[in-house]
């Protein structure tokens, strides 16, 4: 197959970026949708649920293409062992950081809201940290930060598949595929086999030692992601169809929605909610590639603002979600609406995220690799972009 040359593609860096903003808004919706999660705003409903589920089928989905695109890219610079060696210290520093210290406040404030144990953080956290299992949960736990570990999994996983790929270029047909209208629909064949398959038998855990449905599926993304990667077919195929994917997945988006909404009274094993599961699937991948085209139609540069934001991003997703529970848990009891509460969970955890990014994590040095970036940067300096 013949492959793209080695230049930075600003509109990946910038869908990345894009992809974990909707993420962290995503988790403040979760504060107030009916589904579960770790604690609940006193006003829960199902208004932001539409949108939800609009967003859910592919925003991780997206970031896993573009974490694989993203080791393709960065495990050509470099060899195999040092690669792998960089990319464990890069991605189980945060995570082992963000479990002892991150993520705590937040299964203590869930626990606390269940009435499973009385206030006093300390004596939470003793027992949190020692491996013991006094709450019939995981601790310590990782709780959003599972997509670390998975890529991490996945990564030091695919790096001898690289070295294979090298040697064994993929089959001719498979550009041709990429190249025709067809990259539209035979991609996405695996992911119809899992949610008729494992999906039904699995539910989706996090857990990495016992997840088989969710490592079929996300790292089968990844690996999409790297196949992709310097597919000059692939992109070709991008560029061909991006439009027809949009239109395909607004179409489907507004057929699906009014679906949705009326879920729970349909036949659970009929064929209108089995169409209904595939014509999902093929919506994820739709958006996926009409989000491709717009990317490289309209993104791919270089800027100031990408710049900072490819550094700060992890550090953001790092901090999220606890910001997210603290704000909340500390402005339920004032009940100052829900419209002005929303406001001030999103925007306290926006603000939050960036104060301590800006002004603590970025500029003191030892504290750059417990978030995802490079060691201390020089003197005289400023952060470079950090590519994950």
């Amino acid at each position: 197959m013949n492959t793209m040359t080695s230049t930075r593609r600003y509109d990946l860096d910038w869908l990345r970026v894009i992809a974990f903003g909707l993420l962290i808004f995503y988790h403040v919706g979760m504060y107030y949708v009916t589904w579960g999660w770790h604690v609940k705003s006193p006003y829960e409903s199902d208004f932001l649920e539409p949108a939800m589920m609009l967003l859910n089928p592919w925003r991780l989905p997206l970031l896993f293409v573009i974490s694989g695109i993203a080791v393709r890219y960065a495990a050509e610079k470099t060899a195999a062992g040092p690669f792998a060696w960089s990319r464990f210290k890069r991605l189980m520093v945060p995570l082992l950081f963000g479990s002892f210290f991150i993520v705590p406040p937040q299964t203590y404030f869930e626990l606390l809201g269940k009435g499973v144990i009385e206030p006093g953080y300390w004596d939470f956290y003793k027992l949190y940290v020692d491996f013991g299992r006094h709450w019939e949960v995981m601790t310590p736990t990782y709780n959003h930060l599972w997509y670390v570990m998975y890529v991490l999994i996945y990564t030091l996983i695919a790096i001898p598949l690289l070295g294979i790929g090298k040697r064994v270029p993929l089959p001719a047909f498979v550009g041709h595929v990429f190249a025709s209208p067809l990259v539209l629909l035979l991609p996405v064949i695996p992911f119809l086999v899992y949610r008729f398959t494992l999906d039904t038998q699995f539910a989706e855990t996090h857990d990495f030692m016992n997840d088989p449905a969710g490592h079929a599926r996300y790292g089968t993304w990844f690996l999409l992601g790297m196949m992709c990667a310097k597919s000059e077919q692939f992109w070709q195929g991008v560029r061909s169809y991006w439009k027809l994917a949009l239109g395909l997945a607004i179409a489907t988006g507004a057929v699906l929605t009014p679906i949705w909404a009326d879920w729970n009274s349909m036949a659970p094993e009929g064929a209108a909610m089995q169409t209904a599961r595939a014509f999902r699937v093929f919506y994820m991948w739709w958006v996926i590639v009409g989000l491709f085209g717009l990317g490289e139609r309209y993104l791919n540069k270089k800027s100031k603002a990408l710049s900072y934001f490819t550094e700060a991003v992890f550090p953001y997703y790092i901090l999220h979600q606890t910001l997210i529970v603290l704000i909340g848990v500390a402005l339920a009891p004032y009940m100052v609406g829900a419209v002005p509460e929303f406001i001030l969970v999103a925007g306290g955890t926006a603000f939050g995220c960036y104060i301590l990014h800006e002004y603590v994590i970025r500029r003191v040095g030892f504290l750059r690799p417990f978030f995802g970036l490079k060691a201390a940067i020089p003197v005289g300096r400023k952060p470079a972009a950090e590519a994950a």
